[in-house]
């Protein structure tokens, strides 16, 4: 139930006031995942327009499993996985401008980029496009820069905030000694020229990453001892998630020109799961999903008093282990969806669609505006030097088509000059000294090719397999 508080201002006019979740029919669902049981508050879900991947359960090492979005059904148990980690999985991120490369962060202290390919492949895939090295303990978040081209972002358990080029494999930066504890989350702002952090101190942090500096600083903004959430609104407000004195779950709203007081602060219930904001810029609606909760509450910011107003709620039976949020450009504009979600059951993953129901069929332009399309507006260097950009909007009037499969190329920067490779193939390098660079090219470009022609066949085996699938499934 919501508090008396915020039931009184049903009034208000707001096109999303009747906003209207459904889960999907059964055979849309996806269903016999093994989902993840690590104790990690990640959401273990990503979605985007083609594909969605969920954190498994895996003897020995970590995985996730990656599902073309239209695979609903039973999954094959010999479905391949992502394999590459030595220890669990504990945050998986598609890059917003690629939409067949997902990084995950695992315990095994790495962090892995990933290239999904657009067939389903025969086997694991056990090979990233790149690792990156840098932390001391396990890594469990990891968060895209969302204007920037591959600009990585991963936190640690070692209190370490580290920026990467994923396209050369090397550390940007490395915020250190900023935070005393555990780094609960890390969230960027629209444009990525800063991030909000919250921490097991307490505080709540707005960090310039290419100064260096916290620019702000919150202590307390819920009393309570548990986790806290934050994340910066479209305006440059910042939303959390946490905590009273009482444990009752509280959420805030803070505006950086003045941080001390709250612009909101509202008590929700006293459920012990920490609440996951998921939020919509283009519709300024925040959705707020408990770990271990069956509901999906949702709210809108606006400029008026009380800043923050409780729209609805979603009620379902079960509760959720996790969830994915899809990008605005993944939904079908035809069918008024504002949101859509993938609830992690135990052994499933539920979509449920949020829609404004309206009687016309016409394209609503005033709940689609044009919202942040896959091309970046920066490269990565053009960030490290100081430019900011916003995100290059679309529009989705005529909804979106995904694009192919595009290669993530990692150049890595005279790799050969500075250090010997990582890893179990370092006796190799007693090689003689008179090998040349010419000659060594050569072979890694016959290596490559070789890998070309592999991934061809692969794909025409599962194409014929699939083909294969077709014909028996016609005759039986």
């Amino acid at each position: 139930l919501c508090p008396p508080a915020m039931s009184r201002r049903v009034v208000r006019q707001s096109k999303f006031r009747h906003v209207f979740g459904q889960p999907v029919k059964a055979d849309q669902m996806y269903e016999d995942i093994r989902v993840s049981k690590v104790t990690w508050d990640s959401s273990f879900c990503a979605v985007n327009p083609k594909f969605v991947a969920i954190i498994v359960e895996s003897g020995g090492g970590g995985a996730f499993i990656v599902l073309p979005l239209a695979k609903t059904g039973r999954v094959d148990k010999n479905h391949p996985l992502v394999t590459g980690h030595t220890a669990p999985v504990l945050d998986i991120d598609w890059c917003p401008h690629n939409d067949n490369v997902i990084a995950s962060a695992s315990e095994d202290t790495t962090v892995m980029v990933w290239q999904i390919p657009d067939y389903v492949p025969v086997r694991n895939l056990t090979e990233p496009v790149v690792t990156l090295e840098g932390h001391s303990k396990r890594v469990g978040i990891i968060s895209w820069h969302p204007t920037a081209r591959n600009v990585l972002l991963s936190a640690g358990c070692d209190n370490l905030v580290i920026l990467w080029n994923v396209g050369t494999g090397e550390m940007l930066l490395v915020l250190e000694d900023m935070h005393t504890d555990l780094i609960y989350n890390v969230g960027w702002n629209r444009n990525g020229s800063l991030l909000v952090t919250t921490c097991k101190d307490k505080k709540v942090r707005v960090i310039d990453p290419r100064k260096q500096q916290i620019v702000a600083e919150k202590d307390k903004p819920h009393d309570g001892a548990r986790p806290i959430r934050a994340i910066f609104m479209a305006d440059g407000k910042i939303f959390t998630t946490g905590f009273s004195k009482m444990s009752e779950r509280q959420l805030g709203l803070w505006d950086l020109k003045n941080f001390e007081e709250p612009i909101a602060l509202q008590e929700m219930d006293t459920s012990n799961g920490v609440l996951l904001p998921f939020y919509d810029p283009d519709s300024s609606v925040v959705y707020l999903c408990g770990k271990g909760d069956s509901s999906i509450r949702y709210f809108e910011i606006t400029d008026e008093a009380p800043y923050v107003h409780y729209l609805n709620t979603y009620s379902s039976k079960e509760p959720q282990r996790g969830m994915g949020f899809m990008p605005k450009r993944g939904l079908d504009v035809s069918k008024c969806e504002i949101a859509r979600f993938f609830k992690l059951h135990e052994r499933k993953c539920e979509p449920i669609v949020m829609t404004v129901p309206r009687k016309s069929d016409l394209f609503q332009d005033d709940l689609y505006p044009d919202t942040p399309g896959p091309e970046p507006a920066l490269e990565a260097d053009e960030w490290l030097s100081g430019k900011d950009a916003e995100p290059i909007l679309i529009s989705l009037r005529d909804g979106y088509v995904p694009v192919k499969n595009r290669e993530l190329k990692v150049v890595k920067k005279n790799i050969l000059d500075n250090k010997p490779p990582p890893g179990p193939r370092r006796s190799h390098s007693t090689c003689e000294p008179d090998v040349s660079r010419p000659a060594l090219e050569e072979v890694l470009e016959e290596i490559r090719a070789l890998k070309e022609t592999v991934q061809a066949q692969e794909k025409r085996i599962s194409d014929l397999e699939n083909k294969l699938c077709q014909f028996t499934n016609g005759t039986d």
